[in-house]
């Protein structure tokens, strides 16, 4: 998709990867990106970058900021959280913030946005999912069924939204820099990297961006069997060495 003249969303754009996107889709030409998050500020002094409030947990929220973008190419569902609780003991009230942050936001979102990309000639979608859609780490297992289900649900989207031509492009992506991964002792990607990534998926047509080595891997191990995937099943309780830090997450 050529990108210079186009018209971007992003959601969560007030820091992180949301931030490093509207300064990659500014780089890449667009003419204009809605930079929204939650207090509508966003500190990118462009007269090309509309701010725009936008809580993406809100359904009302969400078809005013439908109302207002009613010219946009590109939809980006950057914004997301993690909880980090364990399936069994976590809980349960943070998993369902989890999950309304990362699976029924970009769905409603898209939902939200894709009569306007129909009528737009047909655009792009992209969510951002994780390494952890596709693998999981013991008492983290609530983030992993949020950011699978979303990719999931991206698979479903991109069918039904092929007919108006309509694009969705998937994210994975493992530790990266930014407030969420705050203080993890880990090799972690720089968001301006994972954003660069992003935007040349968009414009070479992808339908799915692995940003780093444990993304690829994780989609590699998709074919193994469950023993392979997860040695730490061979082990007893006590021996398991398997922690959350092991994988990092976005």
């Amino acid at each position: 998709m050529e990108l210079t003249n186009a018209t971007v969303l992003v959601t969560g754009s007030n820091r992180g990867i949301g931030l490093s996107l509207v300064h990659a889709f500014l780089d890449a030409g667009a003419a204009r990106v809605y930079a929204t998050s939650r207090s509508g500020a966003v500190s990118v002094d462009d007269e090309r970058v509309v701010p725009l409030t936008l809580d993406v947990t809100d359904p009302d929220s969400i078809d005013a900021a439908a109302r207002v973008a009613d010219d946009v190419d590109v939809v980006v569902n950057n914004a997301g959280i993690t909880a980090m609780q364990s399936l069994l003991t976590g809980d349960v009230d943070a998993m369902r913030r989890e999950m309304d942050t990362n699976f029924w936001a970009p769905l409603s979102v898209t939902r939200a946005f894709a009569p306007t990309l129909a009528r737009r000639g047909g655009g792009v979608v992209v969510t951002v999912a994780s390494a952890l859609s596709m693998i999981t780490v013991a008492q983290a297992g609530s983030y992993s069924a949020s950011k699978a289900a979303v990719w999931s649900a991206s698979d479903g989207l991109r069918l039904e939204l092929a007919e108006q031509g309509t694009r969705v492009m998937t994210v994975f992506l493992a530790a990266t820099d930014t407030d969420m991964m705050a203080g993890a002792d880990m090799p972690k990607n720089d968001p301006a990297d994972v954003a660069a990534a992003i935007v040349r998926g968009v414009r070479d047509g992808t339908h799915e961006v692995l940003v780093d080595d444990d993304s690829r891997a994780a989609k590699a191990s998709l074919s193994a069997s469950v023993g392979e995937r997860y040695p730490e099943l061979g082990q007893t309780a006590a021996g398991s060495d398997l922690r959350r830090e092991d994988v990092g997450v976005v």
